[in-house]
C-alpha cells in the first residue's frame, strides 16, 4: 500500500476515534465497541512488532475516556516512515 494512502487511511480513523467528543457522554460508550476494532485496524496496516505494540497502544488509548484526541494512526505512520526511517540510516 502506498505510504500516503496509508497516511490517509489514519487520518480518517483518527478522526472517527475523535466522534466520540461530538456527543457528550453517549460519545464514551462508543468507544467499547470502537477501541478493539481501532485496535485490529492499527495491526492490519502495520505489519510486525511495530503493528502489535502500536495496535495495544490504539486499543487502550481508545478505551480510556478523555484520550481519544491523541491520533496514534497519525503518530504510527510518522514513526514507520519518518523516525524509524531516520534511525535505521543513522544505524547504518
Amino acid at each position: 500500500m502506498n505510504k500516503y494512502k496509508k497516511l490517509g487511511i489514519g487520518l480518517l480513523l483518527d478522526a472517527l476515534g475523535m466522534v466520540s467528543f461530538i456527543i457528550p457522554g453517549i460519545g464514551e460508550f462508543s468507544d467499547i465497541v470502537w477501541a478493539p476494532i481501532s485496535g485490529w485496524l492499527m495491526t492490519k496496516l502495520y505489519a510486525g512488532k511495530a503493528g502489535k505494540v502500536a495496535g495495544v497502544i490504539t486499543f487502550v488509548e481508545e478505551a480510556l475516556p478523555g484520550f481519544d484526541v491523541i491520533p496514534t494512526f497519525t503518530l504510527m505512520w510518522f514513526y514507520t516512515y519518518l523516525i524509524k526511517k531516520d534511525t535505521q540510516e543513522i544505524k547504518a
